[in-house]
């Protein structure tokens, strides 16, 4: 079980000085939306450059114009980039065609696809199937993750949305390869120890498994 640092709403700077503070409890770096919004694909080539043995991850969350995004993210140093999954079918096959030319990966977002129309995505077992409930929904709506279960199983999964010390416990059921935390490290006034902390916690459900 993975660790994917999701780094948002923060300057480039900011971003590496934080990545570089718990570098050894995490093992994915995701440049946010946010980053790629402000600072282009500059935000993904320096924190490529800053740790280029980590997995990059440019959560660049596509929706058309596949091919010129993707190929963006990965010139730019991405090893994985993020597809929206109501994209339509041409788009996310698009992305991973050309993550494929490139050695890399695709991680198919699913914010807010409905249940009923999730199942059409499995099609896609190469990909990464990320189960994400949206920070408008939790900040605006007061929404949590429930991450009890999914029809992804057994399928290549992650979780992102909230992931915090205390939820760490519902994921035991999931199985997944990648845990997207943000702020429960982000914000935490020790940085250090909560990435060790959670670390830890992803380690124990590896094994309880």
């Amino acid at each position: 079980m993975k660790i994917q640092l999701a780094l948002d709403r923060l300057s480039i700077e900011e971003a590496i000085s934080i990545a570089a503070e718990v570098e050894e409890s995490i093992d994915w770096i995701e440049v946010g939306t946010s980053l790629i919004k402000e600072f282009g694909m500059r935000s993904v080539k320096e924190l490529k450059e800053a740790f280029p043995h980590k997995t990059i991850v440019a959560d660049i969350k596509t929706m058309d114009n596949a091919n010129y995004e993707a190929e963006l993210c990965f010139e730019a140093g991405a090893d994985v980039m993020t597809v929206m999954g109501a994209a339509s079918a041409s788009t996310i096959e698009a992305c991973i065609s050309k993550a494929k030319e490139y050695g890399k990966e695709v991680m198919i977002d699913l914010l807010n696809v409905a249940q009923d129309q999730k199942q059409h995505l499995a099609v896609w077992e190469e990909a990464i199937l990320c189960e994400h409930v949206s920070k408008d929904d939790q900040e605006l709506s007061g929404k949590k993750n429930d991450f009890n279960s999914s029809v992804f199983l057994g399928k290549r999964l992650a979780v992102a949305g909230g992931i915090t010390e205390q939820s760490m416990q519902n994921l035991s059921g999931l199985k997944p390869e990648v845990v997207i935390i943000g702020s429960a490290i982000t914000k935490s006034e020790n940085k250090k120890e909560a990435a060790l902390r959670l670390k830890t916690l992803c380690q124990i459900q590896e094994v309880s498994q």
